[in-house]
């Protein structure tokens, strides 16, 4: 772990994901952060099972241990210990809370100036949906993320993890390291207004581009991609194995590989892209034939991979030489990625 930022003192009123993401990142940064926990605690403490052993010895929802590491957490009725929680606040440089936009303001009133205030919210602190609540799911779907994530005759489908909660608390912790930054530079602490729907949107990237550039929507394709071929998963004789080609000279050296004759036509992604169904037929022939250890020794320097399961991808070697399973206070968590030199 880092010290870059020790010294430096968090107070954090979110609950969930996104907010804790950002605060245990800062963590891992060496900052101080208090969390304050509602008297009935954060809301992921009961988000199980599994149940597992928490950083205070008692049974804790495994997922509350996912974003919560290096924290000191305490308890308080905000209404009730407004004077004391001020005071906390008087003594931080940063405050990240989640509330709906103006809850934290009619709690406590207004907050001292000199206090950034990172502020995390559904929809952000304007606009007609500024009020209307939205966990990850919800903006999954209206954010358009879900029309493209599935396979292409199937029904819409989320991704596994939180995917919007977890780019929000990055952008959060960016945007709050950016705002020490100014702070140290100008004096003056700024408000930071930090939505999931604006994330969400940012997110989509490519899709979105692909989309404002065409006019036409973005399809589910499964594992497949929409700019460039092959890129998707096949199934090998032991299970999925994924082939992504990003150039034309992987291409060629895939071809080498696997002593495949291709179209000329072919040498280039556009050409790909048009006899896409042919060459991922063509793969999926050939990938069926060989395990994916077979696979992953025969294409070395193409990007591919098994298909792993969680555990799987746990118990990699990469993993094992990079410690990113790592024991914090008697409980395995996982490790910041967060590395410097």
């Amino acid at each position: 772990m880092s010290g870059i930022l020790a010294g430096t003192k968090i107070v954090d009123l979110s609950r969930i994901l996104a907010g804790p993401l950002s605060t245990q990142m800062l963590s891992d940064l060496g900052a101080e952060v208090i969390k304050v926990e509602a008297p009935w605690g954060d809301d992921t403490r009961k988000w199980g099972p599994p149940f597992t052993t928490g950083f205070d010895g008692k049974p804790v929802a495994a997922y509350f241990l996912a974003c919560n590491r290096g924290k000191q957490i305490i308890t308080m009725n905000l209404k009730q210990e407004k004077a004391k929680l001020l005071e906390m606040i008087a003594d931080a440089d940063v405050v990240v809370e989640n509330f709906k936009p103006g809850t934290l303001e009619r709690i406590l009133g207004e907050l001292p100036k000199d206090v950034i205030l990172c502020s995390i919210t559904a929809y952000g602190q304007d606009g007609p949906r500024r009020d209307e609540p939205g966990y990850d799911i919800a903006l999954q779907a209206r954010s358009g993320i879900m029309s493209i994530t599935g396979e292409p005759n199937g029904a819409p489908a989320k991704v596994g993890v939180a995917w919007i909660d977890v780019i929000t608390g990055l952008n959060a912790c960016n945007a709050i390291l950016a705002a020490i930054i100014h702070k140290m530079k100008t004096g003056e602490s700024k408000k930071i207004d930090i939505s999931l729907w604006d994330c969400a949107i940012a997110a989509l990237v490519n899709q979105a581009h692909n989309a404002l550039a065409s006019g036409k929507d973005p399809q589910r394709m499964g594992t497949a991609h929409p700019n460039l071929v092959p890129y998707r998963a096949f199934q090998a004789s032991d299970g999925w194995f994924v082939i992504g080609v990003g150039s034309d000279d992987q291409w060629a050296k895939l071809c080498g590989y696997l002593s495949i004759d291709f179209k000329q036509a072919w040498a280039e992604n556009a050409g790909r892209i048009s006899d896409r169904e042919q060459i991922e037929a063509m793969l999926a022939n050939i990938v069926s034939k060989h395990s994916r250890a077979e696979l992953e020794e025969l294409l070395k320097g193409i990007p591919c991979a098994p298909v792993n399961t969680v555990t799987e991808a746990l118990a990699d070697k990469q993993s094992e030489a990079r410690n990113l399973v790592t024991p914090y206070k008697g409980v395995d968590v996982l490790a910041s990625p967060l590395r410097f030199y």
